[in-house]
């Protein structure tokens, strides 16, 4: 089958956090990339017994940026019963989850600017540990990277696109 999606990686290496905000950059642009061109009923199929659907992915990846780089990184408030988890609520629109996870984006993007120093720590621990931006890029990074994983799966199932 065609890699349809296929992209090369970041060629960013000019320094540690503009090489970490490259490789976590090119791992949210590969999971919105796939929610690409597909209809709002294929943005929500659930195809796997876990409840997962692309659009379910994204929205869990909006809450996790504001979790990680928005509370923990820089102590921004966060309301734990605002969680919507994998479930898309039917009166949540793909526009708005995907709208949200820009927003998202956006707002972390402009926590690790004011930040700055990846050797900074957390404003808010975790288990009593005030981890560093460093440990919240790379988290993040692996994060993203792996439900853009499942994403390409997904996506693969739903109408044959593949690549990264």
């Amino acid at each position: 089958m065609a890699e349809t999606q296929r992209e090369p990686v970041p060629r960013v290496d000019s320094g540690e956090l503009d090489t970490a905000l490259a490789f976590l950059s090119f791992a949210r642009h590969c999971v919105l990339k796939k929610a690409g061109g597909l209809s709002d009923e294929q943005l929500r199929r659930v195809l796997v017994d876990s409840g997962t659907s692309v659009l379910g992915l994204i929205q869990h990846l909006a809450e996790a940026e504001r979790y990680w780089f928005g509370y923990h990184l820089v102590g921004a408030a966060w309301d734990a019963d605002q969680e919507y988890g994998m479930a898309v609520p039917a009166s949540r629109t793909a526009a708005d989850v995907l709208a949200d996870y820009r927003t998202a984006i956006e707002d972390s993007d402009r926590a690790i600017g004011a930040v700055g120093d990846p050797q900074a720590r957390f404003v808010i621990p975790v288990d009593g540990n005030r981890h560093t931006l460093r440990w919240v890029m790379a988290h993040m990074t692996s994060e993203t990277a792996r439900h853009a994983g499942h994403a390409d799966i997904l996506r693969e199932q739903l109408d044959g696109t593949t690549g990264r």
